[in-house]
């Protein structure tokens, strides 16, 4: 039976990436649980677990003294004479204990501590590989689908998470084993509930990760991203710029005939991108920000805060439906915007 255990616990570090060492540790603290269940929460247990000689042993110790108060921790010196002439006062006396004496709750005490032990080790190497790809784009595969929240239970080659309704793009209908992509915004590896990782379609980095997977130019530094603001399944604006001057950065990333551009937008479910040419000129970067409107002025008035005039016939297009355009350019360039005609 030994035998069987230590061999489990090697198909265990084979099989899910759980070390022995880890594992030792977590049974032999199931094992003192539930001997002290078993015997008396004031119990001294030694637990010997020998790798080597793949053996398992439990002793209960007790103080040799002159009158035992605590039979449960304590035995008198002539009683521990008679197991053995070379126990003296202050030493110990150790009596080898059965688990299979067991009862079933002190059995099912120790089971419960190994069982979760395991599942905080499977969570932990769980989240170090998310950790690597975390602010990343992953390619996973839906498993389920909720109808009654909408939420998405999808493979990730990890392991299996949710993606919540709430953190899809408005528009988006996925069926089980469609392929999709996602962008793990945060990851939680020191809890023992709630998720482990959070993903997300709507965030504005999933934007300025595609951009960076679909365009050579930014892959090799060429062509810089400067900043995103989006709103998810319908508009999104990102500023960019080139360090090389015979490299037009917009160009670069609409690509020709647009085809570049597309394969992002097919992701997004042809949600709206301005790509807007980054420019040092806070003037002109807001007047670009404001793109497809014409701007006739900018003027800077403070610090970030700036007026922009257009023509009566551009001021709807400016501020765009329920002011979307206008806050995107705000949230793009950092500056507070005012439009007038």
């Amino acid at each position: 039976m030994n035998t069987e255990f230590f061999n489990a616990l090697d198909l265990l570090e084979k099989e899910k990436g759980i070390s022995k060492q880890y594992m030792l540790e977590k049974v032999e603290a199931a094992l003192m649980s539930a001997f002290k269940k078993e015997l008396g929460g004031n119990t001294n247990v030694r637990i010997l677990l020998d790798e080597n000689k793949k053996e398992m042993k439990v002793y209960q110790q007790k103080a040799v003294v002159e009158v035992v108060e605590n039979p449960d921790v304590e035995i008198s010196l002539e009683d521990a004479k008679e197991i053995s002439k070379r126990h003296k006062l202050g030493g110990v006396v150790e009596f080898e204990l059965k688990p299979k004496n067991f009862r079933r709750l002190s059995a099912q005490a120790a089971k419960q501590v190994i069982i979760q032990g395991i599942r905080e080790a499977e969570r932990s190497n769980i989240a170090r590989e998310y950790e690597s790809k975390k602010e990343e784009i992953i390619t996973a595969i839906v498993d389920k689908v909720d109808d009654i929240n909408g939420n998405l239970i999808i493979d990730t080659g990890t392991s299996r998470a949710t993606l919540l309704k709430s953190e899809q793009i408005p528009g988006d209908s996925f069926n089980v084993g469609d392929r999709l992509k996602v962008f793990v915004t945060e990851v939680k590896g020191n809890e023992s509930r709630g998720p482990i990782v959070t993903l997300s379609r709507i965030h504005p980095k999933m934007v300025q990760r595609l951009f960076e997977l679909e365009i050579p130019e930014i892959q090799d530094g060429t062509v810089i991203i400067k900043s995103v603001s989006r709103d998810a399944g319908s508009r999104t604006k990102i500023a960019v710029y080139s360090r090389d001057e015979n490299v037009d950065p917009v160009g670069a990333c609409i690509g020709n005939k647009g085809m570049r551009i597309g394969a992002i937008l097919n992701e997004l479910g042809n949600e709206k991108i301005d790509v807007i040419r980054y420019d040092e000129d806070p003037a002109k970067f807001v007047a670009a920000a404001l793109a497809p409107a014409n701007i006739v002025s900018v003027e800077l008035d403070g610090e970030r805060t700036c007026r922009v005039t257009v023509t009566p016939d551009q001021l709807s297009l400016a501020i765009g439906k329920e002011g979307q355009n206008a806050k995107l350019a705000a949230k793009l360039t950092g500056f507070k915007i005012d439009i007038k005609a």
